[in-house]
């Protein structure tokens, strides 16, 4: 029998260099196989936070990519369809501290083959133009491009209503316009309005992956998230439970602890406090207690003409409708952010019977 191995209760925390050996070994070696794209993906996603949030990593960390990075370029070069993660993971690990010069020459090669310009997405441009330009080649010179995605962003409206697809591209253009908080995205006073609603929604649906990602959005563009938002971030971050051992199934939550600990680090709070270990490791967010925005969206639609934008007129009228945990959760939504009322407006879709 496969032994799994629960790391939730430990006797002491080991000190931060040690902690992210040990997630970079269980990403690195222990988790999925290089030749698995979900490897790219989540190394990717864990080296960039790393990179950008400045944690430092020990160069005996960084040699657990040294296998990788040696053939980077090869493996570029022959599966270009995922240059965006090959290029991510050199860059990172060169700027982490990896002795070498192969991410400039995957730029240069990127460039050449005209990779960013295979791509549909605005989003996608932009990240591979963000990518290249970290070694000073700018593959698109399409001026337009970020003006597009202003107006994308500056669309309050679009983000009043659940959709997750749009405010995961909404953060992500404020990621890029901002360099990853390094530089002003110079963003127009209704992106920091569309970053509140998307945030209120994911409050609402208690989704602390996109909540986390939002909040790190309104760092970058030099806003502050609610305190109610980051509280709560905080105690699910708290309330991992990472289990270890050869059997452990990988259909797990990694990416909203990754995120989260993020979202730690960019309001200056001690990151990845949980005992990990160089080893195959899953992670298990705590169970969230009902679905109050299906609840509360139910609700809004079952009153029909009688539904109104008005907060205040609608908050009298959906109590009966509502679980007292819903109910709840809907009051410390219209608490936490001064922009409740104009979101909930766009929320009751009160004018499309």
């Amino acid at each position: 029998m496969t032994n799994v191995i629960p790391l939730t209760v430990p006797t002491r925390i080991a000190p931060l260099e040690a902690r992210v050996t040990a997630l970079l070994g269980c990403f690195a070696d222990h988790r999925r196989p290089e030749e698995d794209v979900f490897w790219l993906k989540e190394n990717a996603e864990l080296l960039n936070i790393l990179e950008c949030t400045g944690t430092p990593v020990p160069p005996e960390a960084l040699a657990r990519h040294a296998g990788f990075y040696a053939g980077a370029e090869k493996r570029l070069r022959f599966f270009p369809q995922y240059y965006r993660f090959f290029l991510s993971l050199a860059l990172d690990l060169e700027d982490l501290g990896m002795p070498g010069a192969q991410a400039a020459r995957m730029v240069d090669f990127a460039a050449s083959e005209g990779l960013a310009q295979a791509e549909l997405s605005d989003l996608q441009r932009a990240e591979a133009r963000r990518l290249m330009t970290r070694r000073g080649v700018d593959p698109l010179r399409e001026p337009g491009l970020d003006d597009r995605l202003r107006a994308f962003a500056a669309r309050s409206a679009t983000f009043a209503l659940p959709n997750k697809k749009a405010a995961y591209e909404l953060t992500h253009i404020v990621y890029y316009l901002s360099e990853y908080g390094r530089r002003d995205p110079d963003l127009p006073p209704a992106v920091l309005q569309s970053l509140h609603f998307a945030g209120l929604t994911a409050f609402l649906d208690q989704n602390a992956d996109l909540l986390a990602e939002v909040c790190i959005a309104l760092a970058y563009a030099g806003d502050s998230a609610p305190a109610v938002w980051t509280a709560w971030l905080r105690a699910r971050s708290e309330g991992f439970a990472i289990a270890a051992g050869e059997g452990v199934a990988l259909t797990d939550d990694y990416h909203e602890f990754l995120v989260g600990n993020w979202h730690l680090a960019v309001i200056g709070e001690p990151v990845f406090r949980k005992p990990v270990a160089d080893a195959r490791m899953r992670f298990d967010r705590a169970p969230r207690q009902g679905n109050a925005l299906r609840e509360i969206s139910e609700a809004m639609l079952g009153m029909e003409e009688g539904r109104s934008g008005d907060w205040h007129r609608m908050r009298r009228r959906m109590a009966p409708r509502l679980s007292p945990e819903a109910m709840e959760l809907l009051s410390a939504a219209a608490r936490s952010s001064a922009l409740f009322e104009s979101y909930f407006e766009g929320f009751a879709r009160a004018g499309r019977l």
